[in-house]
């Protein structure tokens, strides 16, 4: 190949075509349980989560409620994979050696939310949320009308078995927050007045963005360490439709998902399958949607 600028951008635009081929076709899951909120600044804060926007009987004036003040905050945090190839490649016309690295590129750009999103979720029996308590612990603060304190209550079950997870996946606000000031965007440092092709002969290229997650209402989900069988999904679900809001209004949560690592994946077919073992209809089949990561494992 005749190393030239329009060559160089010919071989950009190919590497830049697999990076998104890839980056399109490759699934992920993170959106499920994740609110994909866009960020304009450094962090975005979350002064409103813990906030249900419930009705109330009008008597009277409006009652005026005042978003607390958590000082929850998403900090943007910057992300990159960067490659570089020897210009001697080039010219030896040797780019198609190169296609799997920049599908594996485009894949890894696509699933690195779920890497963050579901090991969040994964670290959330001993990760602060809003709240000032873990995301997942046994005294969540239940707060009264006037802004006092008026009990506790838990989304965990405790135990020594691998974690699985209950969601309520229905609502606009999830369980957990993908915060994206910059999208995933593929780039490259190959002009022939760039210090590495200059002096080095090197061609870089790189996918970068600047993103985060942090967590959403840890009403919303139910971590359990114990092990996956009915009564303890049972248990779970009852205490998630048990939680009550501000006013002692029951927030009306209903888990759709249960999320699992791969070594559960058996228990949760088993636990939610048509037919039981005796032969009796499952009152379970369909209750929720299995979602599987190894991200939680």
């Amino acid at each position: 190949m005749l190393i030239n600028a329009a060559s160089v951008a010919n071989v950009f635009t190919g590497f830049n075509a697999i990076f998104n081929e890839a980056f399109s076709g490759t699934p992920a899951q993170y959106g499920k349980i994740a609110m994909t909120v866009p960020s304009s600044t450094s962090r975005e804060e979350y002064g409103w989560l813990g906030q249900f926007p419930q009705l109330r009987q009008w008597i009277g004036d409006r009652y005026i409620k005042n978003l607390r003040a958590h000082g929850f905050a998403i900090k943007n945090v910057d992300f990159e994979s960067t490659i570089s190839i020897a210009e001697n490649d080039l010219a030896d016309d040797r780019v198609g050696i190169f296609k799997p690295m920049f599908q594996e590129m485009g894949r890894a750009a696509k699933v690195h939310p779920d890497t963050l999103v579901f090991g969040l979720l994964k670290n959330g029996f001993q990760t602060l949320c809003f709240d000032g308590q873990f995301y997942f612990d046994t005294d969540h603060p239940l707060y009264g009308p006037e802004g006092d304190i008026i009990g506790s209550v838990s989304n965990m079950q405790a135990g020594n078995k691998p974690a699985w997870y209950l969601c309520d996946l229905s609502r606009a606000i999830k369980p957990l927050i993908w915060q994206e000031r910059q999208k995933y965007r593929f780039r490259g440092l190959d002009k022939e007045t760039d210090e590495n092709v200059f002096m080095r002969k090197e061609y870089i290229y790189g996918v970068d963005a600047r993103v985060n997650v942090g967590f959403g209402l840890w009403q919303l989900a139910f971590g359990s360490m114990a092990d996956l069988t009915t009564e303890n999904f049972v248990l779970a679900k009852n205490a998630m439709a048990r939680l009550r809001g501000d006013q002692g209004i029951l927030l009306g949560v209903k888990p759709t998902h249960l999320v699992v690592p791969p070594e559960l994946e058996e228990a949760a077919l088993e636990l939610l399958k048509p037919i039981l073992g005796g032969g009796s209809s499952n009152i379970w089949n369909g209750a929720v949607e299995v979602i599987v990561s190894h991200h939680v494992g």
